[in-house]
């Protein structure tokens, strides 16, 4: 990242910006008239999606520039960590699809204890996918025309 251009910075900072409206909006972090949460939002819920917001922009940020021949990792953990992340911040009895699966009193007992895991692990599939895309950039150069 210490090669990047002020493209690469506004590019991340303008991604960071719309995962945080995304992510927010839906999940009522950012209280909106669209959307009404039944259960208050757990203190960790605002850490994790400022996090994930961050690390979508710097893995949006990897693909200024790219061309067609560039050959690179996909980013199916940066898309995966991202799901993860609204699963965990999300209210759980809120969820059409955790209510779907487990009622409303299988949401609270069952899946809203695994929220915090679920930040945990999309945290980290976010990390990973921002991590190989670093990497194979540093490693394989495109030469700039």
């Amino acid at each position: 990242m210490g090669s990047w251009t002020y493209r690469h910075w506004s590019v991340a900072a303008a991604a960071t910006l719309i995962t945080l409206v995304l992510l927010g909006v839906p999940t009522v972090l950012l209280p909106n008239g669209f959307f009404s949460r039944e259960i208050e939002p757990t203190w960790w819920s605002y850490p994790v999606w400022i996090v994930s917001a961050v690390l979508c922009g710097l893995l949006a940020a990897t693909y200024v520039g790219a061309g067609e021949r560039e050959s690179r990792p996909s980013t199916r953990g940066g898309v995966g960590g991202v799901v993860l992340t609204w699963f965990a911040i999300g209210c759980p009895v809120c969820n059409k699809l955790v209510l779907l699966a487990l009622g409303a009193s299988g949401a609270l007992s069952w899946f809203a204890p695994l929220q915090p895991v679920l930040a945990v692990l999309g945290l980290g599939l976010l990390a990973v996918a921002l991590r190989a895309r670093l990497r194979t950039a540093r490693s394989c150069p495109i030469p700039q025309s």
